[in-house]
């Protein structure tokens, strides 16, 4: 067939009709107050031949401007092999939506397992959920995990090396949900664990959010934190880039109870903001407390191996008011996205990936440092992402690069920038950014 999705017919819709009892579509509406029923003509353009439309939107597409991608800040341009939206596009896997039905949904289940253990690999805690809107409300969800496992306390810390939009949107939780938010002041671009031991004093803390990297792209060191926090009768959750992971250290190893980010590195494109992947995992000790899927392998009554949802009973669908979260839709179609990127890359992969990244990143660095317009803020190990000081005007520069189809670091005000390199730029457009901005 030629066509993927076919229209109701006029018989198709008469015979609904009947079925239900009303003579027309009209009558669905037939409680609905008379004022506020739209009756003039909807200002929708004529319909237009196939051609016709395909020039339209080739018309509307020649608006877009591409980009080489400088900045960061939680969002990250990444490459994907063409194999993965080619498989994505299937529309087996495009139109599914929740897999309650096990002898029907084995590949959608199946796949949803695959991308669960990959998030567990790569955090290196048990298990995992699937999947949640993007990282902020995963972050969001994973602060009431240990609020819900400290019990009788109600006081979360954050970090403020967090990005900011994560922080944002916790707070905004927070303090609907009743919870008291608090955060960790940075010093010297990252988290000022003495102050963080001071709040753990209190007594109060039942969770406590630090990054990896952090939001000036700093691997941060947190070796004794965990046994603080746990001392104290608190939790340890980590919002991390789940790309980085294939080569620093996990949340795993750090002694976290929960990890949680955003899936986009996992060679999402950048798509104006979305649709992203908000991921949770954490150890069996809170398994009960997590929101979102989780699907578990089992064996039918002739012993083979099949694929069920489990513990379902957490959920807004099954329990309602009583249901851990109210996150219910499935973002199974960007964990499909993350478990082709992964399983085609493999361990080795995604370590080159890393690799090209971080030689990139340390690259421009070097450069611009070289210019005598550039000069370091921090002295930290980075991997990908970076922060410089100039005297330059950064959103002069900046309105130049575009100029040259170049976007350029993020600016964070006071002369600081902050960049981004993946492995998708190469060494011709990393000296040519650099040149640019000096002529800027």
């Amino acid at each position: 067939m030629g066509h993927k999705y076919m229209p109701h017919s006029e018989e198709d819709i008469r015979e609904m009709l009947k079925k239900i009892g009303v003579e027309s579509i009209d009558d669905l509406y037939s409680d609905v107050p008379e004022e506020v029923i739209f009756h003039k003509e909807y200002a929708i353009p004529s319909a237009l031949s196939e051609i016709e439309l395909r020039k339209h939107f080739d018309e509307l597409s020649k608006k877009n401007k591409p980009l080489i991608i400088f900045g960061g800040g939680g969002a990250y341009d990444h490459y994907a092999p063409s194999v993965v939206p080619h498989l994505l596009s299937r529309s087996e896997f495009y139109t599914a939506y929740t897999p309650y039905q096990p002898e029907i949904s084995q590949g959608t289940l199946q796949y949803i397992f695959e991308y669960q253990s990959i998030i567990s690999q790569l955090t290196g805690l048990e298990v995992s959920n699937a999947s949640m809107y993007d990282g902020a409300t995963a972050a969001a969800e994973s602060m009431f995990m240990l609020v819900a496992s400290a019990k009788k306390k109600n006081r979360i810390l954050i970090s403020a090396t967090v990005h900011d939009h994560v922080r944002r949107v916790i707070e905004t939780y927070a303090k609907f949900h009743g919870v008291d938010y608090s955060e960790i002041p940075e010093k010297d671009g990252v988290s000022d664990l003495e102050q963080l031991e001071k709040e753990l004093e209190r007594g109060d803390v039942a969770g406590v959010l630090l990054p990896i990297p952090n939001k000036y792209g700093i691997i941060e060191d947190y070796t004794g934190v965990a046994d603080k926090i746990h001392g104290s009768k608190g939790y340890l959750a980590m919002y991390a880039d789940p790309s980085t992971l294939a080569v620093l250290k996990t949340p795993g190893e750090w002694g976290a109870d929960v990890a949680c980010g955003d899936g986009q590195s996992l060679g999402m494109p950048l798509s104006m903001g979305g649709p992203y992947l908000g991921f949770i995992s954490c150890g069996k000790a809170m398994l009960r407390k997590m929101p979102g899927r989780i699907v578990g392998a089992t064996k039918d009554i002739d012993g083979k191996r099949g694929y069920v949802l489990t513990l379902q009973a957490r959920e807004q669908h099954i329990r309602r008011e009583k249901a851990t979260s109210n996150i219910c839709s499935n973002q199974s179609l960007m964990a499909l996205y993350a478990t082709i990127y992964v399983a085609l890359l493999g361990e080795k992969g995604l370590m080159e990936v890393n690799k090209l990244a971080c030689d990139g990143a340390h690259y421009l660095y070097d450069k611009l440092l070289s210019t005598g317009k550039f000069e370091a803020l921090y002295n930290k190990p980075f991997l990908k992402e970076f922060v410089v000081k100039t005297s330059l005007d950064v959103e002069k520069v900046n309105s130049f690069l575009l100029e040259h189809d170049i976007m350029g670091g993020l600016n964070l005000g006071e002369g600081r920038l902050k960049f981004a390199v993946t492995e998708k730029r190469t060494k011709e457009e990393i000296d040519n950014l650099v040149k640019l901005m000096i002529e800027a």
